[in-house]
């Protein structure tokens, strides 16, 4: 690999004993495999040692903090985030690959297409693509923000495009889809509440809708065909769900104030 610089590849995991070793696998040619797991139940420490000594275990912090972990254990001064249910596509390993033996130049970040396989096949159009994820960046210019469960990374520095893709299997079943849309718009619920966003009915009524129109039709989705459709639908449900919790949250606040009316003990 010559003197080109060294990458640390960092993949945060919990329960993903179904992804995790597909994840590794693509990650071999990195320069050391660091794995920070949230005390999974399943086989995801078992199997995530058989490619790395460097596999940790640390309460959930978040997506965003459980990635600031990782950034810091890592020894070199190239980072590469993946989470356990994505893979790094031959394609996408020789770009990176060929980029740093030419030199990175004044680059301090690259980023690059994640695709979705969904029920069978690869999404190409719609909200989920081309979905560019900034993930390869140099250690002391970058972290990660956001706002959970969407964290994302910053950086410091003219960041350059790759065209290989980043591989992502999210959900073997709209069971599961489902479960994780629940988690994430409760999530987000309870962030926009905190940060003091209120609830209105012209978000919930207006925002659910448009969201299906642009996925659909001004994003293409359609032409992923039923699953194009699915996707689309299922988003525009999710956007729905998220205000509607806003709105469950101010409810439950609202009722358990105490009564301030003029009764007396």
């Amino acid at each position: 690999m010559g003197t080109r610089p060294k990458i640390s590849a960092c993949v945060t995991a919990g329960n993903e004993e179904r992804n995790i070793r597909r994840c590794l696998e693509s990650l071999t040619w990195c320069d050391e495999i660091v794995v920070v797991d949230s005390f999974s139940s399943d086989r995801t420490v078992e199997i995530s040692r058989e490619y790395t000594d460097r596999v940790y275990q640390h309460e959930w912090l978040g997506y965003i903090g459980q990635k600031n972990l990782i950034r810091e254990m890592a020894r070199y001064c190239w980072i590469l985030f993946v989470d356990a249910d994505e893979e790094v596509s031959d394609e996408l390993r020789e770009e990176i690959l060929q980029e740093f033996e030419r030199g990175t130049g004044p680059f301090v970040g690259y980023q690059f297409p994640r695709r979705v396989f969904y029920l069978g096949k690869w999404i190409y159009h719609g909200d989920w693509y081309p979905d560019i994820k900034l993930r390869l960046f140099l250690k002391e210019r970058g972290r990660s923000a956001g706002r959970e469960p969407h964290d994302h990374v910053v950086v410091d520095g003219p960041v350059k495009t790759l065209h290989g893709h980043l591989n992502h299997y999210t959900y073997e079943s709209i069971e599961e889809h489902l479960r994780t849309l629940n988690r994430f718009t409760t999530i987000t619920a309870q962030e926009k509440h905190a940060s003091g966003i209120p609830f209105r009915w012209r978000d919930f009524f207006v925002r659910p809708p448009w969201r299906f129109f642009k996925g659909y039709f001004l994003k293409l989705g359609f032409l992923d065909g039923f699953r194009g459709l699915l996707i689309s639908g299922i988003s525009a449900f999710g956007v729905a769900m998220k205000y509607a919790k806003i709105w469950e949250i101010e409810y439950n606040r609202g009722r358990s104030k105490p009564d301030s009316g003029g009764g007396g003990r």
